[in-house]
């Protein structure tokens, strides 16, 4: 594989179209250099050598090039050399050999000053004397021919040769340079074009307008030609300042690499010029582990592995190509032009290699790994939007699956259009706070005290009534919403525990989350920042997560359960019996509760083999030193049956259907004798009303 902190210049490959282009206008431009030295007066050109015009004139030409006036659009980022205005007053005044010499000297320096690779070079003399050229053609038309014998001086007559002129000149290297990069980058022409011709014609047009001045100048008072400098200065700075603004609007100030602004407008105009036989792709990358590192050595070294990162995989895929961070440990790559869904996944295994190489920070060796999703144009959607989306999806199953790499499988998402739709207007319910919490009691078998509230989603679409959480919740957990989602959800939570323990109900809430919650980082520090705000202790919330993350691989999941057990809030398996796990892994994580599903828990007394699966899970979790909780009780036989087993806990319509809060407080105010004295000594903070 590609070294891919190797970022050398080694020039197109031999035979490739953009070799060809180069080759081709590198030989036109030197063909025209040289007929234009041919025409050059040797005994002219040492005359005006004499001169101390003609020094200043290559001083500034040469410094001119040395640092461009960079200007910057949405979809692209190119310079504007200075020199540009002192290289066209030389044509205007001294005619195209002078003008050329010196250009090609000051590009060359420029060359050796920077140490760009010679074929560079070469095609930066080449297109620049034929803009010259065909700005000196121009002015040929109009009977300007200028030498160093017969300096010409333009007045307000010549207007229109100067402007067709300067229009010949900028025409020329645009198209040039623009073509190069096309096949560089793999874009189309027009696209490139649009993207900087914008922004360079505006600079170009103040200093090929400054040219005739600066003529004038050198014909009347030569000394006076260095104060060119300061309105040059003034132009640099404020394009400069200007670049910088709209860099920092377009790109992540970590890693320097474009973020999601900019990575829509190039997805956007990508899809637009997609060829019909080429595909576009869009990957989603997320880095496994890395809290380990932000954990262990600090955010420091965490942002320098990620612009390690951002290096790496900057330089493991094709010019054109753009790598993005979306935030956190999230990057996005996309392809404006791939053939097929093999040749897509071959660049997610080479950009899955490129991290697996071991990274060496603070003395420390680091091994590093990514799950990548793939989602293609137009195969699997027509826009950024649900190309994002379903990139998350792929990329979802290839860490759930732990296969690295996935491809967007239609079968394997629940997003049909009508659920897009629903997806859309769950986020505008999250963002006006429409969603609601029903609480739905756990009672002990052997006491009948009040062992907590489990908080129950509800949701009343304002244009379909209520949607339940089985239509919703796994569309909010195959997309972008499900942190969201969560986040909100805990907040909920633990502002209405906080109001109850406020006046006395001192009941733990329980709060469902999703395994790839559990995937999150961050997790354990917005709960601890949302226990402070409200005044809670960690034992004011659980939460409670499915089966599956016993069938996952728990490495991705284990830091967050420890901190999370650090941090003192329980943690429950809920629907416990459905996910064919191992049950010895239950010792292995830091549980408090094991819920046992309702379907298992409902046909006690119509089954002797559900009612025997239901024994052995309340053994079994006996055994661990774990709690048990029947769900989905709703009769007194299952309740007798489920206390002589020796089950702790059931939660079901048997004791109380879920209920609104204000609803859940009068329930749980009558039922206070019941429960035990806690007696934490907190008093929660309320910061909103209710």
């Amino acid at each position: 594989m590609t070294d891919p902190t190797d970022t050398r210049d080694t020039g197109p490959r031999a035979g490739t179209p953009l070799w060809a282009f180069l080759a081709g206008i590198t030989v036109i431009g030197f063909t025209a250099l040289v007929v234009a030295m041919l025409r050059l007066d040797m005994s002219e050109l040492v005359e005006l050598a004499r001169t101390p015009l003609f020094w200043v004139l290559a001083v500034l030409v040469i410094l001119g090039e040395l640092r461009p006036v960079m200007v910057s659009s949405a979809a692209a980022v190119g310079g504007t050399y200075p020199s540009t205005m002192f290289t066209f007053a030389v044509l205007l005044h001294f005619g195209l050999p002078c003008a050329v010499l010196m250009q090609g000297v000051a590009v060359a320096m420029n060359g050796v000053v920077t140490r760009k690779s010679w074929h560079r070079v070469m095609f930066n003399i080449a297109q620049s004397t034929l803009a010259l050229t065909a700005a000196g053609v121009v002015l040929g038309t109009f009977g300007i021919v200028p030498s160093p014998a017969l300096p010409w001086v333009p007045s307000g007559g010549n207007l229109l040769a100067i402007g067709l002129a300067g229009i010949a000149y900028f025409a020329t290297r645009a198209t040039l340079v623009c073509s190069a990069v096309a096949l560089h980058e793999r874009r189309s022409l027009s696209r490139v074009l649009r993207a900087t011709v914008g922004p360079q014609s505006l600079v170009y047009a103040g200093l090929l307008g400054l040219a005739p001045l600066v003529v004038v100048v050198m014909s009347h008072s030569p000394g006076l030609v260095p104060l060119f400098v300061a309105p040059l200065a003034a132009v640099y700075f404020t394009a400069t300042l200007s670049m910088r603004r709209d860099h920092q609007a377009m790109h992540d100030e970590l890693t320097g690499l474009p973020n999601r602004k900019l990575l829509i407008v190039s997805t956007e105009e990508a899809l637009a010029e997609a060829r019909q036989d080429e595909r576009v792709g869009l990957f989603l990358l997320d880095l496994d582990r890395f809290k380990e590192v932000n954990d262990t050595m600090g955010h420091p070294v965490g942002d320098r592995l990620l612009q390690m990162v951002a290096h790496r995989l900057t330089h493991s895929v094709r010019p054109g190509d753009v790598v993005a961070r979306l935030g956190g440990d999230e990057f996005a790559v996309l392809l404006p032009s791939i053939r097929d869904t093999h040749a897509a996944r071959e660049v997610a295994a080479r950009l899955r290699a490129a991290l697996t190489e071991p990274v060496r920070l603070e003395g420390m060796t680091f091994d590093v790994d990514g799950s990548v999703g793939i989602a293609l144009y137009p195969d699997h959607a027509p826009d950024f939007e649900l190309l994002l989306q379903r990139a998350d999806v792929a990329m979802y199953l290839a860490k759930e699956g732990r296969t690295g790499v996935e491809l967007y499988q239609p079968d394997k998402d629940r997003n049909s259009p009508e659920r897009l739709s629903l997806l859309g207007d769950l986020r505008r319910a999250i963002d006006n706070r429409e969603l609601r919490l029903h609480y739905q009691p756990k009672v002990s078998l052997g006491t009948g005290a009040v062992q907590g509230v489990e908080a129950l989603l509800r949701w009343r679409h304002p244009a379909n009534g209520p949607i339940p959480p089985s239509d919703f919740v796994p569309l909010a957990e195959q997309s972008y919403l499900m942190r969201q989602l969560t986040a909100y959800v805990i907040d909920e939570a633990l502002e209405q525990a906080a109001r109850w323990w406020h006046t006395g109900l001192r009941v733990q809430i329980s709060v469902n989350i999703s395994a790839r919650d559990l995937l999150d980082s961050a997790l354990p520090e917005r709960l601890e920042v949302g226990l402070a705000k409200y005044g809670l202790p960690p034992a004011a919330i659980q939460l409670e997560v499915t089966e599956r993350i016993l069938t996952g691989d728990q490495a991705y999941t284990q830091e967050t359960i420890k901190a999370l057990a650090t941090l003192g809030v329980p943690l429950a398996i809920d629907d416990f019996g459905t996910g064919y796990s191992s049950l010895i892994r239950l010792q292995r994580l830091a549980i408090s509760e094991v819920k046992i599903d309702a379907s298992f828990v409902s046909r006690i007394g119509e089954s002797e083999d559900e009612e025997r699966i239901v024994r052995s899970i309340v053994d079994l979790v006996r055994s661990l030193g774990l709690r048990s909780v029947a769900e989905g009780v709703e009769s007194d036989e299952v309740a007798i049956r489920l206390a002589d087993m020796g089950c702790d806990v059931a939660q079901g319509w048997l004791f109380c259907e879920p209920m609104p809060a204000a609803d859940a407080a009068a329930w749980l105010r009558d039922h206070t004798e019941a429960m035990p004295k806690v007696g934490l000594g907190y008093t929660p903070e309320i910061t909103r009303t209710a």
